[in-house]
């Protein structure tokens, strides 16, 4: 077999609490040091404690932007990792098993077309002064060997991911680390048909994931409070803003629940502050009525909805796309509201700054759909450029006088919807927020005409602000292509990367990504769906919800379908098996 050169896919799997997630994320930040690109994605099961973790990393040369279902090298820490991911293995690649595991000591090779590499990885963890634990930098390190990885790329990368646990164990780990390298360089030097060599990148990268991109979108456009309660898969962003609490000058709030938490990002919108909250679609159905408050009293607010399979508890750390609907249509009566839904953790940022600017523009409360696949799987980029960001706090209106009886105009019926701010507490700045509805000046008003006007004041602004929404669909292809796949979200990346491997079977594939969900961007949908000759919808749900609200607001009825809905992400083979047909 040929020389495999980075082009590489590794997988590492064990028991939770032994160091899977500090071994991935050890071997990806290795690979990319080393210059490579990298996707790294990563399950762990619904457990406080105890259960079966994975983490996978696909590096290659280039831009890699999904996980696959194809593994290169198996890293296997117990015997389940085997039971449920042998099969993964592709002809010639291989298997790292330990041979210090009671269950997998006698363990024998099922196939012959799979190198099986035994390390004893917990006795040389002890040999190096270490502990049996650090049998998971040990088969990171013997991974690197086994490509011909140098061993000093990785020393970095455990110093940082074990700082937090003191120099002394940094340097067992780096001891046992060395033991691995050298074991399986001495005793399987040239058995593995695979390489990655270090390339030199002058362009700055990172590892980021989609929850880290939201974060750093909302700082830069000047949040100043986040208020939220924890629940996975959105918990990150949380944790991750908490850390940056003195460096930016935040107010970062831990609440009692999603009810408090949207409640306090209203207050903050209200008083003049960028706020945000986080959640998944449990805490967002909690916060439903005080979306309605936002979209009432027409406060800026931005909310992250990081969905997960449903409905009630679900599936608490897996992935799906069924909330689509419900973040739509949350909140009784009608009001405003903007959805986008970015597709890699890039859009994450963007859109994220974006948001902020659309929420304080249209005085409206705007949703960011992730997933999460999307908020934690890492992939690597470029440093975000920050040239055309540019905040746009919206209009705000001037004190005046002889107002009647000393109240602000703050619901002036304005032509595109959007009346002038006031921020509360500045001279001369009274003015009332009602829930109920209300004319100009905030005064509960139940009349007709009130209603009526006020109604379709607020409605206006979503014919308004579609002209400040860029770029609500994007395709990628040949707008004349043969098959028009279609998706959202998360689904990009295994549609992309499925994209790539069909152009090599000379099929004509292209993408239609729509990222603005609500209001739904008709005619850019229609015009790029009307002409293609074979659609074909992606989605990680059970009902095709994108491809229902298509057919809805264009009467265009998407009958091929690629659905999933088992909690795991959507992989390229699945869409290039789906398209064998052709």
């Amino acid at each position: 077999m040929k020389v495999k050169i980075n082009n590489f896919n590794w997988k590492i799997g064990g028991a939770a609490g032994y160091g899977i997630l500090s071994a991935g994320e050890i071997f990806a930040y290795s690979c990319l040091r080393a210059g490579l690109e990298t996707f790294a994605y990563l399950e762990y099961p619904s457990l406080i404690k105890g259960g079966h973790n994975t983490y996978q990393v696909w590096v290659r040369e280039d831009n890699v932007q999904s996980h696959s279902s194809q593994i290169d090298l198996l890293v296997a820490l117990d015997q389940k990792t085997i039971q449920d991911n042998f099969s993964e293995i592709i002809p010639g690649g291989g298997l790292i098993y330990d041979l210090d595991d009671r269950f997998l000591e006698n363990f024998s090779c099922p196939k012959k077309d799979i190198n099986c590499f035994g390390i004893p990885l917990q006795s040389l963890a002890e040999k190096a002064e270490g502990q049996k634990i650090m049998s998971n930098v040990v088969a990171t390190a013997a991974s690197l060997a086994l490509v011909k990885m140098p061993f000093d790329i990785m020393v970095e990368f455990i110093k940082r991911a074990l700082v937090k646990k003191g120099p002394i164990v940094v340097e067992q780990n780096i001891k046992a680390a060395h033991a691995g390298y050298n074991y399986t360089k001495e005793k399987f030097v040239n058995k593995f048909d695979y390489e990655l060599k270090p390339r030199s990148i002058k362009e700055k990268r990172m590892l980021i994931n989609g929850n880290e991109a939201i974060a750093l979108g909302a700082l830069k456009a000047g949040m100043k409070f986040y208020a939220a309660y924890p629940m996975t898969p959105a918990t990150s962003i949380l944790h991750y803003l908490a850390n940056q609490e003195k460096n930016y000058n935040l107010v970062v709030k831990q609440t009692e629940d999603e009810i408090a938490a949207i409640n306090m990002v209203i207050g903050a919108g209200y008083a003049g502050v960028r706020s945000m909250t986080a959640t998944s679609g449990g805490g967002f159905a909690l916060m439903a009525e005080g979306l309605g408050l936002a979209g009432m009293t027409e406060t800026p607010c931005v909310i992250a909805v990081v969905q997960r399979p449903g409905p009630a508890t679900g599936l608490p750390t897996w992935t799906e796309q069924g909330d689509l609907r419900f973040v739509i249509h949350a909140g009784q009566g009608d009001f405003p509201r903007v959805v986008l839904a970015p597709g890699d953790p890039e859009e994450c940022f963007y859109i994220t700054f974006e948001a902020f600017n659309i929420a304080e523009l249209y005085q409206l409360p705007v949703i960011i759909l992730t997933d999460k696949y999307l908020a934690e799987a890492r992939q690597t980029l470029p440093f975000f450029s920050q040239k055309n960001l540019k905040i746009d706090r919206g209009v705000y209106g001037k004190i005046l006088d002889n107002l009647s009886e000393g109240r602000l105009p703050r619901y002036f019926d304005a032509n595109n919807g959007v009346s002038p701010r006031f921020n509360p507490g500045i001279p001369g700045g009274v003015f009332l927020a009602n829930s109920d509805e209300h004319e100009v000046t905030g005064l509960a008003d139940e009349s007709t005409a009130i209603r009526q006007a006020m109604m379709n004041k607020r409605m206006r602004k979503l014919q308004s602000l579609k002209k400040d929404i860029k770029e609500p669909i994007i395709v990628y292809g040949s707008k004349k292509a043969d098959i028009t796949l279609v998706g959202w979200g998360s689904t990009k990346g295994p549609i992309l990367e499925a994209i790539k491997v069909l152009a090599t079977k000379k099929l004509s594939v292209n993408f239609v990504q729509i990222k603005l969900l609500e209001p739904f961007p008709v005619k850019d949908v229609d015009n790029a769906l009307r002409q293609a000759k074979h659609r074909i919808l992606i989605e990680n749900n059970f009902s095709g919800q994108l491809g229902g609200l298509i057919r809805e607001k264009t009467g265009i009825d998407i009958t091929d379908r690629l659905l999933k809905y088992d909690g795991r992400p959507i992989n390229p083979e699945e869409i290039i098996e789906h398209l064998n047909t052709f």
